[in-house]
C-alpha cells in the first residue's frame, strides 16, 4: 500500500514562500487522488488542495486561490504545494493523504484512506 510522505515545513516570514512535498513511499499513487488538508491549533483539519495523479487534475480551497498551487513529478511520485505570500494564517501541521473518491468529495478528510505524519509550518515575523 501507498504510504504518503510530507517534507519541506519550516519557519517562515510572512509573504515568503515555501514548497511542500509529498513522496509517495511503498508504492505509487497511480489511481488515486492526493489531497493537501492542514491543522492549525485551536481549528478542525481545513481541505487545502487536491491533485488526480492519472490525468493531473486540480483543486483549491477558495481561501488559498492565487496563493497556492499544486502539481506533481511523475517520475518522482511526488505532488508539490507551492505555497506563495504566506500568512501568519496559514500555520499549521500540513497533512497529504490519498483518495479514490469523486472530485465532489476531495475535501472530505474521511474519503482518505492513507495519511503521512505531516509536516509543520509556522509563519511569524
Amino acid at each position: 500500500q501507498v504510504q504518503p510522505v510530507e517534507s519541506g515545513g519550516r519557519l517562515v516570514q510572512p509573504g515568503e514562500s515555501l514548497r511542500l512535498s509529498c513522496a509517495a513511499s511503498g508504492g505509487t499513487f497511480s489511481g488515486y487522488t492526493v489531497g493537501w488538508f492542514r491543522l492549525a491549533p485551536g481549528k478542525e483539519r481545513e481541505y487545502v488542495a487536491a491533485l488526480r495523479w492519472s490525468g493531473g487534475g486540480t483543486a483549491l480551497e477558495d481561501s488559498v486561490k492565487g496563493r497556492f498551487t499544486i502539481s506533481r513529478d511523475i517520475a518522482k511520485n511526488t505532488v508539490y504545494l507551492q505555497m506563495n505570500s504566506l500568512e501568519p494564517e496559514d500555520t499549521a501541521i500540513y497533512y497529504c493523504g490519498v483518495t479514490k473518491a469523486v472530485r465532489s468529495s476531495w475535501y472530505d478528510h474521511s474519503m482518505y484512506y492513507y495519511w503521512g505524519q505531516g509536516t509543520q509550518v509556522a509563519v511569524s515575523s
